[in-house]
């Protein structure tokens, strides 16, 4: 466990950092109505925002290229 989180560490911080801001969403801006499928509760803002945030995140971070051109050889 401790092995992965230290490789997925900035997944991990995106997902903190979006839940975070999830939740802060639903806090400020929310739904009134409270029919909205994201935003009326604030485990689904939090949870939904924290899934986008690691998403976000892994997409963006560099990759190790040296294990790719290990496995070609």
């Amino acid at each position: 466990m401790k092995k992965w989180l230290l490789n997925n560490k900035l997944t991990v911080i995106g997902a903190i950092v979006g839940a975070i801001g999830g939740y802060l969403y639903y806090y400020f801006v929310g739904c009134a109505s409270g029919t909205c499928g994201i935003t009326s509760s604030p485990i689904n803002s939090t949870l939904y925002f924290a899934i986008l945030g690691g998403l976000i995140v892994n997409l963006i971070k560099p990759t190790d290229n040296s294990q790719k051109e290990n496995s070609n050889m």
